[in-house]
């Protein structure tokens, strides 16, 4: 999606974006993206592409070597969206194992110094949400990887984003648990509609969830392809069985592996 002078201004607006770590590994090489309100984009490719640096640039966990990113750009401040309306969604739960699950999903109010009744009733929310109501005081301990990577969206639900990072947060999990978070992360998105970037090397997954998917190639990084995902919504589980599911997967497999291919020798 190209910077357009038409229309509202994007969410996300990376321009030139490169990254060069210290050791010279060169992670980024000129990323262009630019994400609408609402969408769902998933950022796909292979293992090393760069696909967590670049989420981690956006969050503003990592500053570019070169380029830039803009959040609401067109606004006064280059980075319009504060840092308590972006949520991130590790690839691990990240949780505090001392604490019980409404204490973890609580930290965003904890650490900005606000926990009054308003609060704890938007953590109440958030877990009703994900579908954890009733397990409160139970310890991250006591769950399984399902319900534990469940407090870990709620957790950035809390504070109603609005955007919403999420980098493989389903790669370690069965298949029957993953598809049954794809489709709580689906109605979320439907419900409360946050703008959400969400990382994945899953064809099958990219295709299920997203509006959008930016393809990437492998290091540098770079979006080699960008896939308008035109399935029915609201996204019902019956379109995994449907042959327009089946042919956009099989049209965005083709697009990754000539991604991947190694350029022919001059």
């Amino acid at each position: 999606m190209s910077l357009s002078r038409g229309g509202p201004p994007p969410v996300v607006a990376l321009q030139g974006v490169t990254k060069r770590f210290a050791s010279g590994l060169e992670a980024l090489g000129g990323v262009d993206l630019a994400i609408a309100r609402g969408e769902f984009l998933s950022l796909l490719g292979p293992s090393g592409c760069g696909k967590s640096t670049l989420l981690r640039i956006i969050a503003g966990l990592s500053e570019p070597t070169s380029g830039s990113c803009r959040l609401q750009p067109g606004d006064e401040a280059d980075r319009a969206i504060p840092a308590g309306r972006i949520g991130f969604v590790f690839q691990d739960p990240t949780l505090m194992p001392w604490s019980t699950v409404a204490a973890n999903v609580e930290l965003p109010f904890r650490i900005s110094g606000r926990v009054r009744s308003a609060e704890r009733d938007r953590v109440a929310a958030s877990l009703l949400a994900v579908g954890l109501a009733g397990f409160e005081r139970s310890y991250p301990h006591q769950l399984s990887g399902g319900m534990r990577m469940r407090v870990s969206i709620a957790r950035a639900l809390v504070t109603a984003p609005d955007l919403l990072l999420l980098d493989e947060p389903f790669a370690a999990l069965d298949e029957i648990t993953r598809f049954a978070l794809n489709d709580d992360l689906l109605r979320l998105w439907e419900t409360q509609r946050p703008t959400i970037l969400f990382v994945t090397h899953s064809v099958f997954e990219s295709v299920y969830l997203s509006t959008r998917i930016a393809l990437m190639a492998p290091r540098p990084g770079r979006i080699v392809a960008d896939l308008k995902v035109d399935l029915p919504q609201p996204r019902l589980r019956s379109v995994r069985t449907a042959p327009a599911y089946a042919a956009m997967c099989e049209s965005v497999s083709a697009e990754l592996a000539a991604a991947m291919s190694p350029e022919p020798a001059i």
